[in-house]
């Protein structure tokens, strides 16, 4: 509710609380000028070694202490503050000494230039340590400031100087260096320094505040910093920056490649497809002109699986896809799972059909020209890696695996059955017996099938070891009868059980006259 006029002057002239008037401008001036008195009596509570201009008073407001918006405010404050609680924390003084950070003097007092019981009197070293009578002491917080940074972005650091703080981890300032030539002392420096962190930051500087045609110009003659440079572009995937760089430095094949590399970002099979299409067109080496090709028609022929294959599966067509469902989409994988895949589901489908195994490894042989090791670095993509490297040992182990997971053990033993000019069948593979053993464990194979490989070991002891290790006896006693070891013959009989057909045929070949036994 609104007081009338004569109410307000009847308020302020029985108050103890003033009314603000421009009438007391003197008055409030002297009091000015008294606090800052006061002010300048309160550093000899700092420490002496610092200098003044490094140390910043400031209040628990945090303005600085002596300004006339601070001091003002409290003096004014002082004058409310007479019947209530200090506003700093009390300290008890009955036997303490006086300390840097604590004052006997309350802050209004001290800014109205008097103590509680009279006239301020300042601190001197004279002094006596004990305290005066007074119940209730308060102090003042101060906060410094580090002097380093007052001098870091105001000292001529040299270029060299430059680089040694950014090592160190100190803030500096790259904008004083405005010159061409001192742009280039620090990248110098930085590279001379064997510091990639500050290398880069530099670069970053240098492509901030320089043209491209000049960068790219100073960064030819430096392959240190370019390969900095280019390293950080890529990571940045600042695509186009780079390429122009590229081509600036002459590097076309780098460039195509780095244009190849796209791809990997297209998620969408058929604009992925679309895209490496475009890319047959583009300056290729020899080696990755083929390669590309290959990841191409490779693509190509998954799309045209997946989809017949979806399709086969959602319609119930073909039983393999009810009893072993896809777990994955084909797209997009390497030619090797391509492989497996296909000789998993589609192991008896004529050559002419994209999905036949024979069609697969008909179209990627391995190439007359062998890949370098810098191609194969450059192309990092898993699923062109292996692009053209379908040999026969590839062919047969990926086969294998896939029927041997199916159980299709009469497609395994076709994989070895050969014949000769003469009609004869032989088992033959590219790939070690002892490894083929492996892979039909693996797969759980029965018993008649292991035996049947594990004989096929050349080496006498690993054929011993694997027949041992697979209860394969008849492999075991077969091998110790051609080495005519009766001693090793005699230990195995022991390990047999009794009454089997494998202890009555060891005890048969033991009383055979005929077997010259070497010991």
């Amino acid at each position: 509710m609104m007081k009338s006029k004569p109410d307000e002057e009847d308020y302020w002239n029985s108050s103890k609380f003033k009314a603000f008037t421009f009438d007391d401008e003197d008055d409030e001036f002297s009091r000015l000028k008294e606090s800052k008195r006061a002010v300048n009596s309160i550093r000899g509570l700092a420490d002496e070694d610092e200098d003044e201009d490094d140390v910043e008073k400031v209040s628990w407001s945090g303005e600085p202490v002596g300004s006339i918006s601070w001091s003002v405010r409290e003096t004014a404050a002082s004058n409310q503050r007479t019947d209530r609680e200090p506003a700093f924390p009390k300290i008890n003084t009955d036997t303490q000494t006086i300390s840097k950070s604590h004052s006997g003097y309350s802050l209004s007092s001290l800014f109205k230039g008097k103590t509680k019981g009279g006239n301020f009197q300042p601190f001197t070293d004279c002094e006596s340590n004990t305290l005066s009578d007074s119940s209730v002491r308060l102090y003042a917080p101060e906060l410094r400031k580090p002097k380093s940074e007052y001098k870091d972005y105001v000292s001529d650091w040299s270029p060299e100087e430059t680089v040694h703080r950014m090592q160190q981890g100190k803030t500096v300032s790259l904008e004083k260096f405005r010159s061409l030539q001192d742009k280039l002392f620090l990248l110098d420096f930085a590279v001379s320094a064997h510091d990639g962190n500050v290398i880069t930051a530099i670069l970053i500087y240098l492509k901030r505040t320089l043209s491209k045609e000049v960068l790219f110009r100073e960064l030819e003659s430096r392959q240190t910093a370019l390969r900095h440079f280019i390293h950080y572009l890529s990571e940045t995937r600042d695509q186009k920056l780079l390429l122009e760089l590229l081509r600036t430095l002459g590097r076309m094949e780098d460039m195509v490649l780095l244009q190849y590399k796209e791809h990997l970002s297209i998620t969408d099979e058929n604009k992925r497809r679309d895209f490496l299409k475009r890319c047959l067109s583009l300056a290729f080496s020899p080696e990755d002109s083929g390669h590309v090709q290959d990841h191409f028609t490779l693509l190509e022929r998954q799309i045209i699986i997946e989809a017949a294959d979806g399709q086969a599966e959602r319609g119930g067509k073909m039983e393999i896809f009810q009893k072993f469902p896809r777990r994955a989409s084909i797209l997009n994988m390497p030619l090797i799972t391509t492989l497996y895949y296909c000789c998993f589901y589609h192991y008896n489908e004529p050559e002419g059909t994209y999905s036949s195994p024979l069609n697969i490894r008909h179209t990627f042989r391995v190439r007359a020209a062998v890949f370098t090791h810098r191609t194969r670095e450059r192309i990092e993509c898993e699923n062109v890696s292996n692009v053209s490297n379908i040999s026969e040992k590839q062919y047969f182990v990926t086969a294998l695996a896939a029927r041997a997971k199916l159980k299709a053990w009469s497609d395994v033993d076709a994989l070895f059955t050969c014949r000769n000019w003469l009609g004869f069948t032989k088992k033959k593979s590219p790939l070690s017996f002892h490894r083929v053993v492996d892979i039909l464990q693996k797969n759980s194979a029965p018993a008649q099938v292991l035996q049947e490989y594990v004989g096929l070991v050349d080496d006498a002891d690993t054929r011993t070891c694997l027949a041992q290790k697979l209860k394969c006896h008849d492999i075991v006693i077969n091998t110790y009868r051609d080495l005519k070891d009766r001693q090793l013959l005699l230990g195995y009989r022991g390990k047999v059980e009794k009454g089997s057909a494998e202890e009555r045929k060891i005890n048969e070949l033991l009383d055979n006259p005929q077997i010259r036994w070497k010991n």
